[in-house]
């Protein structure tokens, strides 16, 4: 079983499951991070320089950095170094980030989690009760492509209770190195490649990427039989494993009539599921995703028994048997 990251905080950020459907504009179509209780309204803490401990080896942005034991009293604050300055998009409050990171305890030096030897960075929202206090307060105002070193005290870590799984006592004061790789926000598109749309028996999906809803065209003919996954822009990115988190823009619509019942383009959020979980609500989605790259914008069109079938969420535009149009523009996975 893949590891849980250890940067969540007591709640995580809630997500769109597609569980349960409304129409357009509906509060089902957005997330919401979930503040944990365990987690204070105080006012931004002080950030200082330093100190930090020296970064010994893998120096360069995306290797996996040997990092010094901290020397002395780690300070009090929480310390912030850019030790790459990217020059990409800056990261506001509430934006979703990728990063790799390698977190230690000072004292010690002990490595407690690293992203970079799973090979799968950390998709996470910069968002109260969403991650730790130290990384929200860090990366806010960082450019994309800089590689971060911070000293996170507990009061912005794990606070008291530590994190015994990860062997973090309470008094300890934490040690991360972020690269930052990428950022995204509710007006954030798939940016690759459009690819020919020339099957008229399929609907038609605008290309258009500044994060709005795509036009989607759906031809007055019967729906295809079968699951139909397809992209519309072709991105460069790893494909989708049948385990991984998705971080995403997406509509889905009725073929009969073109309704939409669920979406976040133009709601201000994004959606993050778990490829795993949407198997158990609609498995023509996770089908059709698996295996679609990184960066792509995908059309799929799901019949009835790999969709909702004869069980609809009440009240909505999914009818029994209603065959499902999605468009989902992939941004991110972990």
């Amino acid at each position: 079983m893949r590891r849980r990251s250890l940067l969540l905080a007591a709640v995580p950020a809630g997500l769109v499951t597609l569980a349960g459907c409304g129409d357009g504009t509906s509060d089902s179509s957005k997330t919401s991070a979930s503040p944990s209780p365990s987690v204070s309204s105080a006012p931004p803490p002080k950030i200082v320089d330093g100190p930090l401990p020296a970064i010994t080896a893998g120096t360069k942005f995306g290797e996996k950095p040997t990092v010094a034991k901290g020397t002395g009293e780690p300070p009090k604050d929480l310390a912030v170094k850019t030790v790459i300055a990217g020059s990409g998009r800056t990261v506001a409050e509430n934006d979703f980030i990728r990063a790799d990171y390698l977190g230690q305890v000072w004292s010690s030096g002990k490595v407690f989690d690293n992203s970079y030897d799973r090979k799968r960075p950390l998709v996470m929202q910069l968002a109260q009760g969403s991650i730790i206090d130290g990384w929200r307060y860090a990366l806010q105002g960082k450019r994309t492509g800089s590689r971060i070193e911070i000293a996170v005290p507990p009061a912005l870590g794990y606070g008291k209770g530590g994190n015994a799984q990860a062997g973090i006592k309470g008094t300890d004061t934490l040690v991360f190195v972020i690269d930052l790789e990428e950022s995204f926000n509710s007006k954030s598109s798939a940016k690759g490649t459009p690819v020919p749309q020339t099957d008229a028996a399929l609907p038609k999906v605008g290309t258009n990427t500044d994060g709005q809803v795509p036009k989607v065209t759906i031809p007055r003919t019967d729906p295809p039989k079968k699951l139909v996954s397809q992209y519309v822009l072709e991105g460069d990115g790893p494909e989708l494993k049948a385990d991984q988190t998705v971080l995403c823009q997406f509509q889905g619509l009725v073929w009969d009539g073109g309704k939409t019942f669920e979406r976040t383009y133009g709601s201000g959020r994004l959606s993050q599921f778990s490829l795993q979980q949407m198997q158990q609500a609609v498995k023509g989605l996770a089908q059709g995703l698996t295996g679609k790259k990184v960066g792509s914008r995908v059309l799929i069109v799901i019949p009835p028994e790999l969709g909702y079938g004869d069980s609809p969420p009440s009240g909505g535009a999914v009818k029994k048997g209603s065959t499902l149009v999605f468009t989902v523009d992939i941004l991110a996975a972990m």
